[in-house]
């Protein structure tokens, strides 16, 4: 396994989508360049950047696999403007369409092979608990799009927010309920909840996502930033409750940037502060992966790995 074994625990560090010294570098384009091509320039410039993105995953993986990081978070900018209204497209457009399959598929295998994680994190515009039905339209697309990935990669999941308030918690966590049951079952089963910095608390989650089956991934900065009365020991039992027995429940981790004595407690540092970590982790009887965001990357997983002495 590729984790970090303190005593019978293992827990496996996660790396969130990019490298700072490795020499993997993931390509990208926008939606206002594409629009200067012919369909068919911008096709064949697009299944260039995707199966390149494609080829430098498994380079991500292998990376991740000599330095002992047993999660990795693939960009949702894998294929860029999949969706996007005016540019957007489908694999099956592309010339090297089941090159990219086959390759994207190699990099799942690989990572099955090695016991590395796979996941996505999306970003946060899309929202399911909307009041606006283009939003909600918007994200679903989006989260068709994640899905397809995640199929090919056999990425475990997708992991998003619950969005914004709304003027109602109670009619936002309603919407979300209404809209989460009308996704297809094979989108459904891959979606976690994290609590966020803003609004949803683990208190908010854990109701909804008992109910609906959701598990929920505990980000102990977010709670730290957005408490509720909840221990961290509690947060986290929470947590565990409604990840299904014989999952490895995620977590997520980082230190503020300027300290938590500073007004903006929110952005994340270059690496973590240990004494952030919450020592109740260790005593769990229960492995897990651990999500390390921090701007340092690589460089800060293999860090908060030799502080914990794994």
């Amino acid at each position: 396994m590729v984790t970090g074994e303190i005593g019978k625990l293992m827990i496996r560090f996660g790396l969130c989508c990019l490298f700072v010294n490795e020499p993997v570098r993931f390509r990208t384009t926008t939606a206002s360049y594409l629009k200067k091509l012919s369909r068919k320039s911008r096709l064949g410039k697009l299944s260039s950047i995707c199966l390149e993105n494609s080829k430098n995953l498994q380079r991500a993986l292998i990376s991740a696999k000599r330095m002992g990081i047993g999660a990795f978070r693939i960009s949702s900018d894998l294929f860029p403007v999949y969706t996007h209204p005016e540019t957007g497209y489908h694999l099956d457009d592309f010339p090297d369409a089941e090159h990219i399959r086959k390759t994207l598929r190699e990099a799942g295998t690989f990572a099955v092979e090695n016991n590395i994680r796979l996941s996505f994190h999306p970003d946060q515009f899309i929202i399911i608990s909307s009041p606006r039905n283009e939003v909600v339209a918007n994200s679903v697309r989006d989260l068709i799009y994640h899905f397809m990935l995640a199929d090919l990669t056999g990425a475990e999941i997708i992991n998003i927010h619950l969005g914004g308030r709304y003027g109602s918690k109670v009619d936002s966590i309603e919407r979300f309920r209404r809209n989460f049951e009308k996704l297809p079952s094979a989108v459904r089963a891959r979606i976690t909840l994290e609590n966020d910095d803003i609004s949803y608390t683990p208190s908010d989650l854990h109701g909804l996502c008992m109910e609906l089956g959701i598990p929920l991934v505990y980000d102990v900065h977010h709670h730290r930033c957005n408490p509720d009365g909840l221990s961290i020991e509690a947060a986290t039992s929470m947590c565990l409750d409604t990840w299904r027995k014989g999952k490895e429940p995620y977590f997520h981790i980082s230190s503020p940037r300027d300290g938590w004595n500073s007004g903006n407690k929110k952005s994340h540092a270059d690496y973590i502060d240990p004494g952030d970590f919450p020592t109740h982790w260790l005593k769990l009887r229960r492995n897990f992966t651990l999500d390390v965001e921090a701007k340092a990357k690589e460089l800060a997983v293999q860090r908060l790995m030799k502080d914990l002495r794994v």
